[in-house]
């Protein structure tokens, strides 16, 4: 148990990069590889495939993975654990017992569930009054029921909505045998786990400071070697491209977190108490990790159909943009009449450079997202009368797309249940069924730290105009309806100037779209970080957000571009 276990990752969202599992397996030794496949929108769009079919609701592209590669894992003894059954984890076992069987692989393969609660959801209160039963109700498990199943001897451990750090929190529990109340030493595996859970953004994807680091390969998928106390070092293949640094985990540190206190249905991880240290090349050290118990009730992800949208994109170049934008916006009002849709939302992208030696920065792109319970109002009724302007509207009139009838978009709501109520199921290979009962000791959440709202004087001395992103590294994304935004300094000194200089009102001043939603400030001073959460900018989810932006992603970047008058002591 002194060696450290090597767990690595293979998949950040369904979609990414296919020959991933492959070239982890090849690039170097490994105990565990774990797969990302789920997210709210994942849930979704799984839970309108298992409409037209009872049998699917799981990630098909992990299967067609493991054709690839589950020779290589067992060959190297390599154990899987991804989430990739999404609805239906029970399928997805049967499926890779059958390609075992195919492949003549001899393989253990063990399933979780019990976190698919959507038969239960009158019983549960989770019905919406607004938009009644919903379409996928799912509880986020822990840990310890991928847990179970690799201590019953399984090779391959596929699960349905378990947190995401659990994939990592689970091996590492079963390996070294930690308790149910080892606090800290699950809190150090759940910050691994966070670091390793979108894969390639822990070794340089989409990082601010991308400049400094990219080559002509693509980033290596992050490695946590998890040592027995919890404690954990993030590094990657050798060879493989992008980096790993104290600051490229601290990017993901900040993604789609909310306050100090991160928690989940196992341990609740105080993120302040996170230590980084640089530990050679490509090798981030994370230690001084502290847990308390899980709060009393565990989340739950519900998606419920909302209706239909739909979107037409108006090309606009040259003199007159906002004219010509004023012009579209009345003959859309005229053509929808009395039939308007429930929703209609315009967005002005960019501006017409004046005297442009290009089209392209002569021109601007105007957006109309539209919504509505009734597919005909948003469908080819908005689209043709959109495209009908194309001969009777501005001049040089032009769109981005044809005409289509849009499609059906869902609305995300989290909700919570007592951890009683949740049946935490772990199958091993052998078909025993072990409940998992839920955390033994719980504990309300400590109320956030209240910080400064308004923005503070700068110190005295000479500074410069510049964009935020000189001196500060950002990482934003979604969580549900709300965004975050964490912004790290680069330095101590940067540091010094950033946590007084970024406050709410800052944001309220540099973001002014935030204005109209309440936004919480939270200050980690060990990852010289300011992470804030926005309500509702991001409106009823992912998939029924009318932003241009509707996860969130660029908010952050948004924010570096900012000028603000940084002192020249920092630069």
């Amino acid at each position: 148990m002194s060696q450290p276990l090597r767990v690595g990752n293979a998949s950040g969202f369904y979609g990414d990069r296919f020959s991933a599992v492959r070239e982890m397996l090849e690039g170097g030794p490994l105990d565990v590889l774990t797969g990302d496949y789920l997210a709210e929108l994942t849930m979704l769009i799984l839970g309108r495939g298992r409409m037209k079919d009872p049998d699917a609701g799981y990630a098909a592209t992990f299967l067609r993975q493991m054709e690839e590669s589950l020779g290589l894992a067992v060959e190297h003894g390599t154990a899987i654990v991804a989430n990739a059954g999404g609805l239906n984890p029970r399928g997805l076992a049967e499926r890779l017992r059958e390609l075992a069987s195919r492949l003549g692989i001899e393989v253990r393969v063990a399933h979780v569930e019990g976190d698919d609660l959507l038969g239960r959801a009158k019983e549960l209160g989770l019905a919406d009054s607004r938009h009644g039963a919903p379409l996928t109700a799912n509880a986020y498990l822990g840990a310890w029921g991928i847990a179970e199943c690799l201590r019953a001897g399984a090779d391959v451990v596929v699960t349905g909505r378990v947190t995401d750090a659990s994939l990592v929190v689970g091996p590492a529990a079963a390996h070294f045998g930690w308790a149910r109340d080892d606090w800290d030493a699950l809190a150090g595996a759940t910050v691994a786990g966070h670091v390793l859970e979108c894969g390639t953004q822990a070794t340089g994807g989409n990082y601010a400071f991308f400049e400094e680091i990219y080559n002509v390969k693509d980033p290596g998928f992050p490695i946590a070697e998890i040592h027995a106390d919890g404690s954990s070092v993030i590094t990657k293949h050798d060879g493989t491209g992008g980096a790993v640094t104290t600051e490229t985990v601290t990017a993901q540190l900040l993604y789609e977190i909310g306050g100090p206190s991160y928690a989940g249905p196992d341990v609740t991880t105080r993120f302040d108490t996170i230590e980084l240290a640089q530990d050679g090349p490509d090798r981030v050290r994370i230690s001084g990790v502290r847990g308390t118990p899980p709060p009393p009730a565990t989340k739950v992800c519900l998606n419920h159909l909302g209706g239909h949208r739909n979107e037409m994109t108006f090309v606009l170049t040259g003199l007159g943009v906002e004219a010509k934008a004023e012009s579209v916006k009345a003959h859309m009002a005229a053509a929808f009449g009395d039939a308007a849709p429930a929703r209609v939302e315009w967005t002005l992208i960019g501006t017409a450079a004046p005297d442009a030696a290009t089209q392209g920065e002569a021109t601007a792109l105007l957006r109309c997202a539209v919504l509505d319970p009734d597919p005909h109002k948003v469908g080819r009724a908005f689209s043709d009368a959109a495209v009908e302007l194309a001969l009777a509207g501005y001049p040089g009139f032009t769109m981005t797309s044809p005409p289509g009838k849009g499609g059906p978009y869902g609305v995300y709501t989290p909700a919570y249940v007592a951890n009683e109520a949740v049946d935490h199921v772990a199958v091993t290979a052998g078909g025993a069924r072990t409940r998992i009962p839920p955390a033994p000791v719980t504990a309300a959440l400590p109320a956030a730290p209240v910080t400064a709202d308004d923005p503070r004087p700068v110190p005295p001395g000479p500074s410069a105009r510049l964009p935020l992103g000189r001196v500060a590294g950002a990482r934003s994304g979604d969580k549900g309806g709300d965004a975050n935004i964490g912004v790290w300094a680069r330095t101590d000194a940067q540091w010094r100037w950033l946590e007084p200089f970024l406050t709410v009102g800052r944001l309220y001043e540099l973001m002014p779209e935030t204005r109209e939603h309440t936004v919480h400030r939270h200050v980690l001073p060990n990852l010289r970080a300011v992470n804030f959460v926005v309500e509702g900018l991001l409106q009823e989810g992912v998939s029924a957000s009318t932003r241009f932006d509707p996860q969130g992603k660029a908010l952050g970047e948004w924010l570096r571009s900012r000028l603000v008058d940084i002192p020249e002591a920092v630069l």
